[in-house]
């Protein structure tokens, strides 16, 4: 998802209008852009109504990834991949969004998405002080780690009543920092646009990950507020002429997570035994739903979205726990023995730093012993109709808690969220759910053992497959209002409750918590102490002049559009439409590289000269997918949908020579509504014509 090459000669680089000797590294907040990087390479800097105006025309998708919004009347435009799930739960049997595609020939035709919720970032507010002050002289970690959550769920709920606006508290570098984000949330949100998802991911999952690319990955959806479209006073004006080569480009997404200020420790944990696990999990599900897809047309249609979804997990996983070589830890091993050196070269650091990677090494030995019951005693982990049965019973034990006191995800600030989900009208298919509880059940006890108390308590002498037959095909959860009554009702109701799956999840729910206080008690809370004294060494010795790992909130990326070594030769900075012709007639037209019909049609119509794909600089991960691309003016230009092979290291560090971004060029969008899919008024909207 990102990708950088060596620029060979200094003269090359002042004729592209940029100055060699700093990379085009980070994912940065919008309170400390990297103004001294782009000055210095690009002689631009961002100004401070720039900066607004990209902020707010950018758009967090809250089920995971990004948009922007597009035009003046509440356009927003993301990826198909970032939509399916919407398209999925509006489509049936006789109809389905995902493979046919989808296109409104007016606002009335636009589909309401069932339980969507969008974000703007609205407003930043620094509090550090408040949380960290929280901690007392003389408390021990779990009551710092206590005092931390309480103060943070007091300021949510505090800005909540005074705003009415999303607020949340968000940790930056590890603890060194919590910022209160404040989002406009809208919740009435309509599928405008959305071409067939063989178009949106031509050449499938082999050329996931990878570049050259020919996809048409983009949905167009539509905000509204009190049944009308809202007025967008802040949107990127479309440029059909788009990004050329050389040209800076920025991207503001939102990238879920990395993991570069890790300790070597946590690496190693990570490389030895929670990627090998979860990769492995991930791929007996994928197993799981393949089965279930090929039982009929139907079920592989309810089972497409998850399986699309977890295809791209493993391979993503795959690539980052294949990047964890001796070349990226003797860079972090590097990395990390340079800042202990400068913190033991100093009296006043080492008495307040020094001890941190060494509590953080013991804590992982804890995690590595909590981690595989974390993992597998649960019966949510494939099951969406468990996880709300298993959300329905911690609710009601948690709401009768102190605000401070409960569970991440069920405070005062976040139960309106909470309920928009449990309350969803989606679709519910029981078979598909009986099916992923089986097999979640039968990988728990393949992997916790016969002898395992869960294993235990929760089979009790049945069978995976004979439990979840009884529990789904028992239960009432797939009726909202069941669901409505059970969580007012609260834990009477729900402790009262003989329905099957609600009995399931009560019987697990004690193993949750026990877990759960063990791993606060000896992992939690003392890698949040002992990574706010890391933080607060790096701050002492470089300051601000690094970015935090990614947090799922908005950040902003720079680069150029620029081509890179690739295989013995070189990838080019675009592809055209005449690439996506040739590569489906290489394959003979064959699956995963046939063209849909109308651009077999039509092809004739296309101006196959017009860029299509291109791939720039700038630093993403999971999560900037639907990131708007844009120009120095300003102006959208394209939009993010993948990074190429050699990007899957981002996770944990940045390669300049080869991390790439791929986005869907602008202009490719324009040509594809007005020549293929006949959408001449919705690419009038979006050119502002």
């Amino acid at each position: 998802m990102r990708l950088r090459f060596y620029v060979l000669i200094l003269m090359v680089s002042i004729l592209a209008g940029t100055k060699s000797g700093v990379a085009d590294e980070g994912m940065w907040t919008f309170d400390n852009p990297p103004v001294k990087q782009l000055q210095e390479k690009y002689n631009f800097t961002p100004a401070a109504q720039w900066l607004d105006h990209i902020r707010l025309s950018s758009v967090r998708f809250n089920d995971g990834g990004s948009g922007s919004f597009v035009s003046p009347n509440g356009l927003v435009i993301t990826n198909h991949h970032v939509a399916f799930g919407q398209l999925q739960k509006v489509s049936t049997a006789e109809k389905d969004y995902v493979k046919d595609g989808f296109s409104a020939k007016t606002q009335a035709d636009e589909l309401k998405s069932p339980d969507l919720e969008l974000n703007v970032l609205v407003s930043m507010e620094n509090v550090t002080a408040r949380v960290q002050g929280a901690v007392k002289p003389g408390m021990t970690e779990k009551q710092a780690l206590d005092a931390r959550k309480g103060e943070q769920a007091k300021i949510q709920k505090e800005s909540l009543d005074k705003t009415g606006l999303r607020s949340d508290v968000v940790s930056f570098y590890q603890g060194g920092e919590y910022w209160l984000y404040r989002y406009k949330k809208y919740t009435d949100v309509r599928i405008v646009f959305a071409p067939e998802q063989q178009t949106a991911f031509f050449g499938g999952d082999p050329d996931n990950f990878t570049f050259p690319r020919y996809d048409l990955d983009f949905a167009i959806l539509r905000v509204y507020e009190n049944g009308q479209p809202i007025q967008s006073k802040e949107y990127l004006k479309w440029n059909t002429k788009g990004a050329a080569d050389g040209d800076l480009v920025f991207v503001s997404g939102h990238p879920g997570s990395t993991e570069r200020g890790l300790t070597v420790a946590q690496l190693m944990l990570d490389r030895d035994l929670i990627y090998p696990t979860r990769i492995a999990r991930y791929k007996h599900q994928l197993q799981a739903l393949r089965a279930y897809a090929g039982r009929w047309q139907e079920q592989a249609r309810q089972a497409a979205d998850e399986i699309f979804g977890l295809e791209n997990t493993v391979k993503a996983f795959t690539g980052e726990y294949n990047g964890m070589d001796k070349s990226l830890f003797d860079k972090k091993t590097k990395e990390e023995s340079d800042l202990r050196a400068k913190v033991s070269a100093n009296a006043e650091w080492r008495r307040q730093y020094a001890d941190a990677w060494d509590a953080i090494a013991g804590a992982t030995k804890k995690q590595a012993e909590l981690f595989k019951p974390q993992q597998f005693r649960s019966i949510s982990t494939a099951s969406n109709l468990a996880s709300l049965a298993r959300q329905i019973v911690v609710y009601v034990a948690e709401i009768k808690k102190p605000d401070a006191q409960r569970l991440n995800g069920y405070h005062d600030s976040q139960l309106e969220e909470l309920k928009f989900y449990l309350f969803s009208p989606a679709p519910i298919y029981p078979e598909f759910e009986e099916a992923m509880l089986a097999f979640s059940l039968q990988d728990s006890a393949d992997q916790l053992g016969p002898n395992d108390p869960w294993v235990k308590a929760v089979l009790n002498g049945k069978t995976p497959a004979q439990l979840a037959s009884e529990v789904i095909r028992g239960t009432k959860l797939t009726d909202t209002a069941v669901r409505k009554s059970l969580v007012e009702g609260g834990e009477a109701a729900v402790n009262a409750s003989t329905d099957p799956l609600v009995v399931l999840a009560r019987k697990v729910d004690p193993f949750f918590r026990e877990i759960r206080k063990q791993y606060e008690d000896t992992v939690e809370s003392v890698m949040t102490s002992a990574s706010e004294k890391i933080a607060k060494a790096r701050f002492a010795i470089y300051g601000k002049s690094v970015y935090p790992d990614a947090t799922f909130t908005l950040r902003l990326a720079y680069g150029t559009v620029k081509g890179y070594p690739m295989n013995g030769t070189k990838a080019p900075p675009k592809t055209t439409f005449y690439g996506l012709y040739d590569r489906s007639t290489s394959f003979d037209n064959k699956a995963p590289f046939n063209l849909m019909p109308r651009f077999v049609e039509r092809r004739d119509k296309i101006d196959l000269s017009t860029p299509l794909n291109f791939v720039n600089t700038a630093d993403i991960i999971g999560g900037n997918s639907g990131s708007p691309v844009i120009n120095r003016n300003g102006e959208f230009v394209g939009i993010i949908f993948d990074g190429n092979i050699e990007s899957l290291t981002g996770n944990f560090v940045y390669l300049e020579e080869s991390n790439r971004a791929v986005a869907v060029h602008s202009a490719a969008i324009i040509e594809a509504l007005r020549k293929v899919y006949d959408a001449p008024a919705l690419a009038n909207e979006l050119e502002g014509k």
